[in-house]
C-alpha cells in the first residue's frame, strides 16, 4: 500500500528566494527544493483512516537564517481514503490562519494492495474512537451495511489488543466480521447504501427476521448474551432513506410563523418592599408593548402592599409577541395632575416567561433598577406572579394559600433559572458598518421625474439602520441615494447583564418623506452568540455580514408581502446585506467617570479593513432540473420558467443592483492585494471558457396537463440546467460545523422516531434501538469532536467564530459521555424517560448547529409565468454546500431532492398554501468554483452534458442542458387500503374522500367512498410504461418519491383538499425474483399532513416493478378478476391485504345527550348505527327523546372479519340519524372511534367481567397474562394484613409532637370548622415546611385537586363512555372561528367490547350470567331517576376582569336542566378572587338533567351581566362510575361537629353494598378491631364519642378503612372519590382555549329514593373577627435631632410619634408634641387605638371601603397585619420633617428589648434570624424598637428608639374595659413629666428669656450688666462733670 503526492505547481509566490516544500504524513516528513514537479511516495503499513491528515508547508529557503514560512496547506484524507485519487487546489494560509495570495495544486494518489479502495468506507464504517479498555461496546450493525470488509485496526492501534468480542444484534444483515478490537458500527454518514453487485452477489436477505431469529442469531454470534446490552441499528428501511443520490423531501408544506394566535397575560402585583425613598406613595405600573395599567396608590410607605391582579389580551404572531417588553415600574405620588417620580423599572420580553416552566413566574421578586442613574444599585423590589398563555396552554397554578411572609428575597428573584441575582450593568455596542445590494424603493417613474428635475440619476433609496433591544431604539444617520450604503457608526446600549430580553432586532429602513418602511429585518438571539458555561463567554458577533430577507425586490406602491420586511414569516427574497459586529462591556458602576444614564448612544467610528471580513472567493452554483410536475392548473396554460438566484446574482427581472465593488473586480478594475488575485483568476477563466456566463433561468416551456388539477412540463430526457457564478467571503468553516450537527441530528431524530414507532406499533425491544441511537450519537459527537479539533488551530476570522467552535467541541464531548452512559442504563422499563432525556439532546445540537454568522444567502427558486413570479422554494445554503470531508458537506448538495413551490407571504396562509403550486426534483451543487470538478457526479447517470458553446478548450463549461440516453421503464402499482381519521371537509361533518396518487408525470385516482372519514377503498392501482431517466441499479435504491393527496368529492365545484402523503416504492428489478422477504410489500401506515397539521394516516403499498426485455408477462400476474359489484376495480392482492379473523364487536347502547337541532328541527326519534369494516348494529328507536333520551334494548352485537393485527384494525364509526315521518332519515352526528384496542375484552383470566374491571380493563389488558387460579392460590396462602399505612403513623406522631410545642394553640373544638379542615389541607397539599394553621390531632382534612376531579379518575369512563357527535366542517388552525365545542352536536353515551370467536366457555358458566348482557355483566338499569344535587362553591381564583377599573363584581349562576339558580343579590364587589363559600341543592332527573353548568357572571348596575367563563359537568358518569362520586368518602367518621358524616348511607352499609355488588365475600367484622374481605384483612379502631363525650363500640372505622384501601381488593377494585374540593377551569365560549379563572367546588348526589341526607355543611365564609389593639407610646430616646436653634445654633428636636395599620392610612392618629429635646429624649404617655377585622385562617385584615366617591358599593380588601410607627420633627411653617420608622408584622415581630441601651439597629437588620412573637397569642408586649430611615447612600441607619406597648383585645373585651385615645379618659394615663423647656417660646415669653438667655449666658449677661453700669457712671461723670467744674470754678 502507499500514498503517493504529486505537487503540481505553486503559483503567486512573493520575493525572489529559493523554496523548500516539506510535506509531513503519519509523522514522516520528506523536505525538497521547489524546482521542479514532484512526487513524493509513502509506503504505508496499514490501512488510511479518513480522519488523518496530510500538511504541506512551504519556506522561503535561506543557507545563513532559519527557513521563513510561506504558508501551510493542510488537508483530512477521507475523499482519498474514498475515492483512491484526487486533485485540489486551495490557497496557503499564514501563521495567523489567514488565507494568503499564494495557491497549491497537487494530485494525490491512494494504492492499496487489493485494489479495494473506498468499498471498506463506502460510507458505512466508521473507526471507533481508541478505547484501549473496550469501553465502547459498539454493537449496532446498521440495517442496511453491506459485508465489513476488511475494517482492519485504527491506524492509532496496531492489531495486537485481545480480540475483544463484541455482541452484536443484527436485523436483517449477514454474520458480520468482526476484527479485532474493532465495533461494527453503522455509520454517521447519512445512508450510503451498499453497492448493487454487493446485493447481486449477496442474494435476498430476509429484510424483517422475526425477534427469535434474531435473538437465536445473535446468541449463535455472541454466545450467552445479556438481552440488556444488544442494541440494533435502524429498523424503518422503508421509510428511511437509503440512498446516496436523493435527499428526503420536506414534509411540512406551511409556514407556520406569522400568523396571529391569542395570547393573554396576567400579572399580579402583590406587594413592594424596601423601595428607596422616604415615606413616599408609591403606585405601580404594568406595562406591556404599548399598553399601561396602574395599581392604586398606597400612602406614605415604602413597602406598600397592593394584591392586584391585571390582565392584558393580545391577538398577535408569536415572534411579535414574544419580542414585546414586558415593563414593571415603580413611580412615586403620581396624581391626576403630575406624573410623579419614577423609582426604578425592571423589564424583561415576554418570550422568557413564556419559556418558564408552566410558562410562568409565582411569587418572585423583581428588583428594580433606575434607568438614569446606573450608579445606584438596588432601588426595591416588587413581588409579583406573571403568566402568559397561548391558546390551549393550560397554567397550573399553584395553590394560593396564606402568605407565609418569611420572604427570603434574594432566593425569589424574578430571573430565569441560571442567571444569577447578582446583574450588572453593561453596555452593548452594535457597530454598523455598511451595507449592500439594497433594492429600490421607488419606483422607476419617480426616478425619471427625479431625473428630468436633477438631471442626474441616483440610487433610489434612502437607507438608514434601526436597532432595536430591550425597549430601546438606535439609530444611524440617514445615508442619502445609495444602495451600498456605509455609515460606519455605532449604536451603544446600556442595559443589565445578562439581559431577560432575548432577541436584539436590527432593520434597514428606508427613510422617507411620508413614512418610513423596512427594507429587511435580521434578528440576532443573544443565546446563540454567548455561553454563560464556567468556560463561556459574552455576547459578541462579527464583524460579519447577515443577509436579509423578505418581499421581492421588484418595487410596488402597496407591498403587499411588507410584513415579510419587518421579519415576520419566512422572506420569498434577499433584500440586502449588512455588516455589523457586536460587543458587550460589563461597566464598573462605581468608577466616577461613567455616563450614569442608560440613553441609547450613537458615535461615528474607524471604517473597517477588508481583510477583517474575510478573503473574497469565487462561488459556483450549479442546478439541474429533473422534473417539474404537479403544476397548478391556474398557470398552466401560460409558458413557465423557473429563476434560480444566489444573493442577487441570477435576479435577471428586478434590475439587479449590483454591489460595485463586486462589478469592480468582475471587470478588473480595483487596485488593492486582494482583488489582484480575482481580478487574475477571473482573467484566467475568461481564456479558458470564454468568459463564463451565469445561465440562472431555464428556457420558456408550455405545460403540460396530469389530470384535472396538475400540469406538468415535458422535460422527458432533456432536463435544463442553471448555473451561477457569484462572489462571497469564505467562511464555509461555519456552514461546515453546522453541516456536521445537523447530519448527528438528523440520525438521531430518525432513531427517535423509529423508537417511538416501536413503541407505538407495541414492536418488541425498543430499548435496543434506543442503545443503537445512543450509540451512533456518541460516535457521531466524538466524529465531530475529532474532525473539530482539526479546526481548532485553523480557527475561523471572528471571535465568536472561536469561542463557538470550543463550545460546541465541549457540548459535544460531553453528549457523547452522557449519551455512553444513558445507554448503560436503557433498560425495557426507563425506555420512556431515557426518551425523553435524548430529546433534549435533539433540541441542543439543533440549537448548536443554527449558525448566528451568516456567510452564503439562500438560494431561492421562483416559477415564473409571464414574467410574474407565482411560487418559490427557499433553499438554505449550508444544505448545498460542498466540502471534500463527507461529513462537512450539506445534506442536499450533490443529490436529488424533491422540492415543493409554495405561495409567498400570507398568500401561502390556509387552504391557498396546501396546494402545491408546483413539485420539482432538482439538484444543486455549490461550492467554490475551482473545486468544481465533480460537481455533476451525484446526478443519476447515463445523460450527455449540452453545452452553450461548442468548441476546443470548452471542457470545463457547464451544461445548459443533460440529455439522458439510458431510461428504465416501470410499472407501479400502489395498493390503496384504507385511511382513518381524515379531516371532516362536510357539512354533514364527514367527506366524501378519493385519493389522487402521483408519481413522475403520471396521477390515478381511486373511488370515491361517500360520508366516511375512514374510507376503506381496499384498491390497486397500476401505472404502466412509467419512465424513468438513469442507471437501474440507483433506480432500484433510490426510486423517486409518490405523492398521495386525499380529497372531498364535493357535487358542485371543485374537490376539496384534504391532506398529503409521501411515500416510497419498493423496487423490484426485472433481473430479480418477487418474493420473500422483500416481496409483496407490507401495508405501513403513512401520516397525511394538511399544512403543518397531521390530518389522519394512509395505510398502504407501493412496489415499482421493472419491465423488462420480455414485457410484461415477467411482472407477477394481477391477482383475480376485477370486482363484480365495483365495476373494473381492482382490489388489493391477497398476500398484501391483511389476515382477517372473525371478531364479535358487542355494543352497550345507553342513551344520547344534549343533541341540537338539525335543519332548526328538534330531534325527536333518534337511533344510533355503528359501523365497523362494512358490517354493523343499529340501536332500539328512541320513541320521544325529550321524555326519555336512554334506549330501552342495551346491548345488541354483530360480527365482522377484522385483521389479525390490531394496528390494521378499522375505525369504528357511530352515527346518530334522526327518523323523522315517512320514513325520512336526517344525520345527526357522528363519530369515528380510531382505535379498538381498549374495547379488546382481555379474557377470564383476567377479570370476570367487563363492568368488573372497572376502568383498570385497559391497563390490565397490557400487563402480562396470569391465571387466575394461581393469583388465587397465593392470595389464601398468604392473607394480607393491611395496617394503618406507615406514613398515616409517622404522620400522626409528626402532629403530635408539633402539638407539644404549641399547647397554649389548641384551639378547642367548637373553634373548628369546615374552613380549617380546608386550609389544613391545602397547607399538606403545599407541603408547606411550616406548621399548619392548626395543629389539632383530631383536625381531620379533605382532598384537595388543583385540576378536575375527572382527571384522576380516568375522567369516569370506567364502564360507560362518552363519545361526542359532530356536524360540520372541521376547523383548521388559521379559522379560529371553528372550534371542536362548535362542531358538536351532541353526546353518545355507550361502550363497546370486542373478541375473537370463538369465546372459551369458561365466561358464560359463571353463576348469574345473563347472555342478554354478554359481557356488560351487572350494569345498572338505565330507566330515569331522580337525584338531589347540592352544588357547593368554595371560592373563584384568578378571574378575568370584566369591568373597566381591571376588577369584576362575580356572582354564581347554575344550571341544571330547566332548573337555573342565579344567585345575583349576592355578587361580591370588585373582586378577582372572591370567597363565596355557598351551597345549592336541586332535584333533577336523569338522564334527562344530568349536564350541570356552573357560570360565574360579572354583576353590572345597568345593561346585562356578562358572562366571565363557566365549567360543565356531566353528572351521569359520576353517578354511575364504580368509583362512587356521588358523595366523597370523608378521612375520619365522626357523628358530630363541623366534621360529621355527610353520606346517607354509614360507612358499613357501603361497604356491604359494595360486596353484594361486586360478588366480594365479606365483610367479616372479627374481634380486635379486625374486618376481612376477599381474603384481605384491615385493623382499625372500634371507639366512637358522642357529643356528650360517652364511647360507644362501631364497626364503621373499620369499614371505612376498607373503603379507603378499596383498591387493593384483587379483581374488582377500584380507588373511591375521597372527600374533595375539584379546582376546575372556567371558559368563555368567545375566548376558546384561555382560561378565564378557576373555581373551587364539588358536587355531592343523593338518590331521591334513599333517606334523605342531612343539611348541607356549612362552608359560608368566615366572618372576620373585631378586635382592638392599643398602642401606647411611652418614650423616645436617641431620637436624631434636626433643627438648629436661632440664637443658639443648637440641635435640637420636636418630637411626635405617628402611627396607623397598614391599608388604614386615613386613619392615622398622632401624639402631642415633645417640644426641643435637646437628647432625643421624648415623653409622650399617648394612647393609639385601632379597632380592625381580622381573619385568623388567612392572616389578614380586612377593610371595606368605597374605592373612590364615585363607587356603587364598598370593596373588600384583604390586607397583612401590620402596624407602621413613624417619628417625626414638627415645623411651624414648613412641612413637618420625617425621621425615621418601624413596620411590625402583627403576626410576627422581634420581642421589643428591655431598655434603651438594649435595642439596636439589629432588631430591624437581622430580623429574619431573631425570634419572633404573634401579638395574637401573646396578647400585650411591652419594650423598646428601633426606628430606621435611609441615609444619602441608601444605608440603612438609626434614627431613634421608641418605648411602646401594645395590647390587642376582642371587641366584646374591648367594651367592657374602655379607654380614651391620648390622656383623655376613660382610664386616663398621667401626664409626662417632661422638662420645661418643651413649651413654646410665644406663650411665655419671660420663662423663655430665663430658660434660653440666664441657663446658658448667666455670666456673660452679669457682665454685661456690670459693664453698662460701668459705662454709664461714666458717662453721667463725663456728663456732669463740665457743670461741676463750672460750678467750682465759679464757685456756685
Amino acid at each position: 500500500m502507499a500514498l503517493l503526492v504529486h505537487l503540481r505547481s505553486v503559483t503567486e509566490l512573493r520575493g525572489r528566494a529559493d523554496r523548500v516544500a516539506k510535506v509531513a504524513f503519519r509523522g514522516i516528513i520528506i523536505l525538497l527544493l521547489l524546482l521542479l514537479l514532484i512526487t513524493f511516495r509513502w509506503p504505508v503499513a496499514s490501512k488510511i483512516d479518513g480522519n488523518e491528515m496530510l500538511e504541506i508547508q512551504v519556506f522561503n529557503y535561506s543557507k545563513v537564517f532559519t527557513n521563513r514560512l510561506i504558508g501551510t496547506f493542510r488537508m483530512v484524507l477521507q475523499k482519498v481514503v474514498e475515492e483512491a485519487h484526487l486533485e485540489v487546489s486551495d490557497t496557503l494560509i499564514d501563521d495567523n490562519n489567514t488565507a494568503i495570495q499564494t495557491s497549491i495544486t497537487i494530485e494525490i494518489r491512494y494504492q492499496t494492495v487489493d485494489g479495494s479502495v473506498g468499498a471498506w468506507s463506502d460510507g458505512e464504517f466508521l473507526d471507533v474512537p481508541h478505547d484501549a479498555e473496550g469501553v465502547f461496546q459498539f454493537e449496532s450493525a446498521s440495517l442496511l451495511s453491506g459485508h465489513s470488509q476488511g475494517s482492519g485496526g485504527s491506524p492509532g492501534r496496531s492489531s495486537h489488543s485481545a480480540p475483544a468480542f463484541r455482541s452484536c444484534h443484527i436485523f436483517g444483515v449477514c454474520d458480520v466480521l468482526h476484527r479485532a478490537g474493532k465495533g461494527v458500527f453503522s455509520a454517521m454518514k447519512l445512508g450510503k447504501s451498499r453497492t448493487y453487485k454487493e446485493e447481486q452477489k449477496k442474494g435476498d436477505d430476509p429484510a424483517f427476521l422475526e425477534n427469535e431469529d434474531l435473538d437465536r442469531k445473535a446468541m449463535r454470534l455472541g454466545g450467552a448474551l445479556d438481552p440488556d446490552t444488544i442494541s440494533l441499528a435502524s429498523v424503518t428501511a422503508v421509510t428511511t432513506n437509503v440512498s446516496n443520490k436523493r435527499s428526503k423531501p420536506d414534509i411540512k408544506m406551511e409556514p407556520s410563523a406569522g400568523r396571529p394566535v391569542d395570547y393573554q397575560i396576567s400579572v399580579t402585583v402583590i406587594e413592594a418592599r424596601q423601595l428607596m425613598g422616604l415615606n413616599m406613595d408609591p403606585v405601580v405600573c404594568v406595562e406591556v408593548g404599548e399598553e399601561k395599567k396602574y395599581t392604586s396608590m398606597k400612602e406614605s410607605t415604602n413597602c406598600p402592599y397592593y394584591n392586584e391582579y391585571f390582565v392584558f389580551d393580545f391577538h398577535v404572531p408569536p415572534d411579535i409577541m414574544f419580542d414585546k417588553i414586558l415593563k414593571l415600574s415603580v413611580i412615586h405620588s403620581k396624581n391626576l395632575l403630575r406624573s410623579g417620580t419614577l423609582v426604578g423599572t425592571f423589564k424583561m420580553d415576554v418570550g422568557t416567561v413564556y419559556s418558564q416552566p408552566e410558562h410562568q413566574f409565582y411569587h418572585k421578586w423583581a428588583m428594580l433598577s433606575d434607568p438614569d442613574d446606573i450608579t445606584t444599585g438596588c432601588k426595591g423590589y416588587v413581588k409579583c406572579d406573571i403568566a402568559v398563555v397561548g391558546k390551549g396552554d393550560n397554567i397550573k397554578t399553584p395553590h394560593k394559600a396564606n402568605e407565609t411572609d418569611e420572604d427570603d428575597i434574594e432566593g425569589n428573584l424574578l430571573l430565569p433559572e441560571g442567571v444569577p441575582s447578582e446583574r450588572q450593568w453593561a453596555r452593548f455596542y452594535v457597530k454598523i458598518y455598511k451595507a449592500e445590494g439594497l433594492p429600490r424603493m421607488n419606483t422607476s417613474i419617480m426616478a425619471n421625474v427625479k431625473k428630468a428635475f436633477i438631471g442626474e440619476n441616483k440610487d433610489l433609496v434612502d437607507p438608514y439602520v434601526q436597532v432595536i433591544f430591550a425597549g430601546q431604539k438606535g439609530k444611524t444617520t440617514v445615508q442619502k441615494s445609495s444602495y451600498e450604503p456605509v455609515w460606519n457608526e455605532q449604536i451603544i446600549f446600556t442595559e443589565m447583564f445578562p439581559p431577560l430580553c432575548k432577541r436584539m432586532k436590527i432593520q434597514i429602513r428606508d427613510s422617507d418623506k411620508v413614512n418610513d418602511v423596512a427594507i429587511g429585518t435580521h434578528f440576532v438571539d443573544l443565546r446563540k452568540i454567548s455561553n454563560d458555561g464556567d468556560k463561556g463567554f459574552l455576547p459578541t458577533f462579527g464583524p460579519a455580514w447577515v443577509n436579509m430577507y423578505g418581499s421581492t425586490r421588484n418595487y410596488t406602491l402597496m407591498d403587499e408581502h411588507q410584513d415579510l420586511n419587518e421579519g415576520l414569516g419566512e422572506g420569498v427574497s434577499f433584500r440586502a446585506r449588512l455588516l455589523i459586529s457586536m460587543a458587550v462591556e460589563i461597566l464598573d458602576t462605581s468608577s466616577a467617570e461613567i455616563m450614569s444614564s442608560t440613553e441609547v448612544q450613537v458615535e461615528a467610528m474607524p471604517n473597517i479593513s477588508e481583510t477583517a471580513i474575510g478573503k473574497m472567493e469565487e462561488f459556483f452554483l450549479f442546478g439541474s432540473f429533473l422534473e417539474a410536475t404537479m403544476i397548478d392548473r391556474k398557470i398552466g396554460d401560460k409558458q413557465i420558467s423557473f429563476e434560480v438566484t444566489i444573493g442577487n446574482y441570477g435576479n435577471q427581472t428586478d434590475g439587479v443592483n449590483k454591489p460595485s465593488s463586486m462589478t469592480k473586480k468582475k471587470e478588473g478594475g480595483e487596485s488593492d492585494d486582494e482583488s489582484e488575485l480575482i481580478q487574475n483568476s477571473s482573467e484566467d477563466e475568461g481564456e479558458e471558457e470564454g468568459d463564463l456566463v451565469s445561465v440562472s433561468s431555464t428556457p420558456l416551456m408550455k405545460p403540460v396537463i396530469t389530470d384535472r388539477n396538475y400540469f406538468h412540463l415535458p422535460y422527458f430526457s432533456k432536463k435544463p440546467c442553471i448555473y451561477i457564478k457569484s462572489w462571497w467571503q469564505d467562511h464555509r468553516r461555519r456552514l461546515y460545523n453546522s453541516n456536521i450537527m445537523d447530519k448527528i441530528a438528523d440520525k438521531l431524530e430518525e432513531g427517535l422516531n423509529d423508537v417511538q414507532e416501536i413503541i407505538k406499533t407495541e414492536k418488541p425491544h425498543p430499548e435496543r434501538r434506543l442503545r443503537g441511537v445512543l450509540e451512533e450519537l456518541g460516535t457521531g459527537c466524538s466524529r465531530f469532536v475529532t474532525l473539530a479539533n482539526k479546526e481548532l488551530s485553523q480557527h475561523g476570522r471572528t471571535k465568536l467564530d472561536r469561542e463557538r467552535l470550543k463550545s460546541c467541541i465541549r457540548e459535544l464531548e460531553n453528549m457523547s459521555q452522557q449519551a455512553k452512559a444513558i445507554r448503560s442504563q436503557v433498560k425495557k422499563n426507563t425506555v420512556k424517560d431515557k426518551l425523553k432525556q435524548v430529546q433534549n439532546f435533539l433540541q441542543k445540537l439543533r440549537f448548536l448547529a443554527d449558525e448566528p454568522q451568516h456567510s452564503i444567502p439562500d438560494v431561492f427558486i421562483w416559477m415564473m409565468s409571464n414574467n410574474k413570479r407565482i411560487a418559490y422554494a427557499r433553499i438554505p445554503a449550508k444544505d448545498i454546500l460542498y466540502s471534500i470531508v463527507d461529513e462537512e458537506t450539506g445534506k442536499d448538495c450533490g443529490k436529488v431532492k424533491a422540492v415543493f413551490l409554495r405561495l409567498p407571504g400570507k398568500k401561502g396562509f390556509g387552504p391557498a398554501g396546501w396546494t402545491v403550486q408546483a413539485k420539482l426534483e432538482m439538484y444543486f451543487w455549490l461550492g467554490l468554483n475551482k473545486q468544481r470538478k465533480d460537481f455533476l457526479s451525484g446526478l443519476p447517470s447515463g445523460f450527455e452534458e449540452n453545452k452553450a458553446l461548442k468548441g476546443p478548450g470548452l471542457q470545463s463549461v457547464p451544461p445548459i442542458s443533460l440529455v439522458y440516453s439510458m431510461k428504465q421503464v416501470f410499472q407501479l402499482r400502489a395498493h390503496m387500503y384504507q385511511a382513518r381519521s381524515l379531516f371532516a371537509a362536510d357539512s354533514s361533518g364527514l367527506s366524501d374522500p378519493f385519493a389522487r396518487v402521483f408519481f413522475s408525470t403520471h396521477s390515478q385516482v381511486t373511488e370515491v367512498l361517500n360520508e366516511t372519514l375512514c374510507p376503506t377503498w381496499d384498491q390497486m392501482l397500476v401505472f404502466d410504461n412509467v419512465e424513468l431517466y438513469g442507471e437501474a441499479s440507483e433506480l432500484r435504491d433510490d426510486p423517486p418519491i409518490i405523492v398521495i393527496e386525499i380529497y372531498d368529492q364535493d357535487t358542485v365545484g371543485k374537490a376539496e383538499f384534504i391532506g398529503r402523503a409521501f411515500a416510497k416504492p419498493l423496487t423490484k428489478m426485472s433481473n430479480e425474483h418477487y418474493g420473500p422477504p422483500r416481496f409483496p410489500p407490507q401495508l405501513e401506515y403513512y401520516q397525511i399532513y394538511r399544512g403543518n397539521c397531521a390530518a389522519g394516516d394512509l395505510l398502504a403499498a407501493f412496489e415499482l416493478l421493472q419491465i423488462g426485455p420480455a414485457g410484461k408477462a415477467d411482472l407477477p400476474p394481477i391477482d383475480g378478476p376485477t370486482d363484480v359489484d365495483r365495476g373494473p376495480i381492482l382490489p388489493v392482492p391477497l398476500g398484501i391485504r391483511p389476515v382477517l379473523s372473525r371478531y364479535r364487536i358487542e355494543v352497550l347502547f345507553w342513551g344520547l345527550r344534549d343533541l341540537k337541532r338539525v335543519n332548526l328541527a328538534q330531534v325527536d326519534r333518534p337511533r344510533v348505527d355503528i359501523e365497523c369494516a362494512g358490517k354493523g348494529v343499529q340501536s332500539a328507536l328512541i320513541q320521544n327523546y325529550k321524555k326519555n333520551p336512554n334506549f330501552s334494548t342495551l346491548v345488541k352485537w354483530f360480527e365482522v372479519d377484522l385483521p389479525e393485527n390490531e394496528l390494521l384494525h378499522p375505525p369504528l364509526n357511530i352515527r346518530v340519524v334522526d327518523c323523522r315521518a315517512f320514513g325520512r332519515y336526517t344525520l345527526v352526528g357522528s363519530h369515528a372511534v380510531t382505535s379498538l384496542r381498549k374495547f379488546i375484552y382481555g379474557g377470564p383470566d383476567k377479570n370476570t367481567s367487563l363492568w368488573s374491571s372497572a376502568g383498570t380493563s385497559a391497563r390490565r389488558t397490557s400487563s402480562s397474562p396470569r391465571k387466575l387460579g394461581v393469583l388465587r392460590s397465593l392470595i389464601s396462602f398468604s392473607l394480607t394484613v393491611c395496617h394503618l399505612s406507615n406514613e398515616e403513623e409517622k404522620e400522626k406522631k409528626k402532629k403530635k409532637k408539633k402539638g407539644e410545642d404549641s399547647e397554649q394553640e389548641e384551639p378547642d373544638e367548637r373553634m373548628l370548622d369546615w374552613w380549617s379542615k380546608y386550609f389544613a389541607s391545602i397547607e399538606t397539599l403545599m407541603e408547606v415546611s411550616s406548621a399548619p394553621v392548626f395543629t389539632n390531632l383530631r383536625q381531620t382534612s379533605l382532598v384537595v385537586y388543583n385540576k378536575e376531579l375527572e382527571n384522576d379518575f380516568d375522567g369516569f369512563e370506567d364502564w360507560l363512555h362518552t363519545f361526542s357527535l359532530y356536524r360540520g366542517k372541521a376547523g383548521d388552525d388559521d379559522d379560529q372561528s371553528i372550534t371542536d365545542e362548535d362542531r358538536t352536536v351532541g353526546r353518545f353515551k355507550g361502550s363497546m367490547c370486542m373478541y375473537k370467536l370463538p369465546l372459551s366457555s369458561d365466561v358464560s358458566r359463571e353463576a348469574g350470567f345473563d347472555p342478554n348482557m354478554g359481557m356488560f355483566q351487572g350494569i345498572p338499569h338505565n330507566d330515569p331517576i331522580n337525584v338531589l344535587v347540592r352544588v357547593y362553591v368554595v371560592r373563584a381564583t384568578d378571574l378575568h376582569p370584566a369591568d373597566i377599573n381591571g376588577k369584576a363584581d362575580p356572582y354564581i349562576s347554575i344550571k341544571l336542566g330547566k332548573t337555573e339558580i342565579k344567585d345575583k343579590e349576592n355578587y361580591i364587589s370588585k373582586q378577582l378572587n372572591p370567597v363565596f363559600g355557598k351551597s345549592f341543592d336541586i332535584e333533577a332527573t336523569f338522564p334527562m338533567e344530568s349536564m350541570l353548568t356552573v357560570s360565574i357572571y360579572d354583576w353590572d348596575l345597568v345593561g346585562t351581566d356578562d358572562l366571565i367563563g363557566e365549567t360543565k359537568i356531566d353528572l351521569e358518569n359520576r353517578y354511575y362510575s364504580k368509583h362512587r362520586a356521588t358523595c366523597g368518602i370523608a378521612s375520619t367518621y365522626s357523628v358530630y361537629g363541623y366534621n360529621a358524616w355527610r353520606d346517607p348511607m354509614k360507612p358499613t352499609q357501603i361497604l356491604t353494598k359494595l360486596c353484594k355488588d361486586s360478588k366480594v365475600d365479606g365483610p367479616h367484622y372479627g374481634p380486635g378491631g379486625r374486618v376481612k374481605v376477599a381474603n384481605r384483612v384491615f385493623i382499625g379502631p372500634t371507639q366512637i364519642e358522642d357529643e356528650n363525650g360517652l364511647k360507644k363500640q362501631t364497626d364503621e372505622h373499620l369499614a371505612l378503612m376498607v373503603l379507603k384501601h378499596w383498591e387493593e381488593i384483587p379483581r374488582v377494585g377500584c380507588k373511591l372519590v375521597p372527600e374533595h374540593v375539584e379546582t376546575r377551569p372556567l371558559l368563555n365560549p368567545d375566548k376558546p382555549g384561555i382560561e378565564q379563572g378557576r373555581i373551587e367546588m364539588w358536587v355531592d348526589m343523593f338518590p331521591m329514593d334513599m333517606p334523605p341526607p342531612g343539611p348541607p355543611t356549612d362552608i359560608s365564609p368566615r366572618k372576620p373577627k373585631r378586635y382592638e389593639l392599643r398602642v401606647i407610646i411611652w418614650n423616645t430616646d436617641e431620637v436624631i435631632l434636626e433643627d438648629d436653634d436661632y440664637f443658639t445654633g443648637e440641635k435640637s428636636s420636636d418630637i411626635f410619634v405617628r402611627g396607623w395599620l397598614k391599608g388604614q392610612q386615613e386613619d392615622k392618629q398622632d401624639t402631642d408634641v415633645h417640644y426641643h429635646s435637646l437628647t432625643g429624649e421624648g415623653n409622650f404617655n399617648w394612647r393609639f387605638v385601632f379597632p380592625f377585622d381580622y381573619l385568623m385562617a388567612e392572616e389578614k385584615i380586612v377593610i371595606s371601603k368605597k374605592e373612590s366617591m364615585f363607587s356603587w358599593d364598598e370593596t373588600e380588601y384583604k390586607i397583612p397585619a401590620r402596624l407602621t410607627l413613624q417619628v417625626w420633627d414638627a415645623d411651624h411653617f414648613s412641612a413637618d420633617d420625617f425621621l425615621g420608622a418601624i413596620e411590625l408584622d402583627l403576626n410576627r415581630f422581634p420581642r421589643g428589648a428591655k431598655t434603651a441601651k438594649q435595642c439596636s439597629i439589629d432588631m430591624v437588620l437581622n430580623e429574619q434570624e431573631l425570634p419572633t412573637i404573634s401579638i395574637f397569642k401573646q396578647k400585650r408586649v411591652k419594650g423598646w424598637w428601633p426606628f430606621v430611615a435611609r441615609d444619602e447612600n441608601e444605608e440603612m441607619v438609626l434614627t431613634g428608639k421608641v418605648e411602646a406597648e401594645l395590647h390587642l383585645m376582642t371587641a366584646e373585651e374591648a367594651e367592657k374595659n374602655p379607654v380614651g385615645l391620648g390622656r383623655n379618659e376613660p382610664d386616663p394615663l398621667e401626664k409626662p413629666n417632661r422638662p420645661d423647656m418643651s413649651f413654646v417660646w410665644f406663650m411665655n415669653p419671660l420663662k423663655s428669656i430665663r430658660y434660653f438667655l440666664w441657663h446658658n449666658y448667666r455670666w456673660l449677661i452679669l457682665k454685661a450688666l456690670s459693664l453698662a453700669l460701668l459705662l454709664l457712671l461714666l458717662g453721667l461723670f463725663l456728663y456732669s462733670i463740665p457743670g461741676y467744674l463750672v460750678k467750682k470754678m465759679l464757685g456756685a
